[in-house]
């Protein structure tokens, strides 16, 4: 069986109202569904570009933060922790590996001398590039490989995962406040 068929499985076992793998109650076919298959391409994303990438051996929390600043830099560190649901005390050891490894540089806010902010270096912006593009690459190639009917229907289906993580982050932030 395919994890493809398994996926399936699990969507009619769902829909029946059976328990969960883990033993748990059974959630929404497509919540079930959706999660296990982000899940799985997030897993086969980072391990597929290993051999061309060796710096996608970083920590993901150090990746997430290298994309956080791509969104909004120059950041300090408590609004960086906030956004991504972190520890101050974490994010302030992310960066010190990640300035020793010269992928982010510490400065002082323009608006406050006193205040330290954070951003990325040319190498980091480099290396988030590359990152970027390495996953883009691969999925590319795979959705190339896709029959018309299933990338059409994948291409259909991203304004309404773009949504999905939109209200996924609102709800977020507003649990955050």
């Amino acid at each position: 069986m395919t994890r493809s068929d398994a996926a399936a499985a699990h969507v009619s076992a769902d829909r029946d109202g059976a328990r969960r793998p883990d033993g748990g109650a059974a959630a929404p076919a497509d919540a079930y569904t959706l999660t296990d298959v982000v899940t799985r391409l997030r897993r086969v994303l980072r391990t597929s570009i290993r051999t061309d990438y060796p710096w996608e051996s970083l920590p993901m929390a150090q990746v997430e933060l290298l994309q956080s600043l791509a969104e909004a830099a120059p950041a300090r560190v408590g609004d960086l922790a906030a956004r991504l649901s972190l520890a101050p005390s974490t994010v302030s050891g992310l960066i010190s590996q990640m300035m020793a490894a010269g992928l982010v540089e510490r400065g002082t806010d323009p608006g406050d001398r006193r205040v330290a902010v954070v951003e990325l270096s040319a190498d980091g912006r480099r290396q988030l590039a590359g990152w970027t593009a390495a996953h883009r690459d691969r999925i590319a190639s795979a959705l190339a490989d896709l029959e018309p009917g299933d990338r059409s229907a994948i291409d259909t289906a991203l304004p309404a995962l773009s949504q999905l993580v939109d209200r996924l982050d609102a709800r977020r932030r507003e649990h955050r406040e």
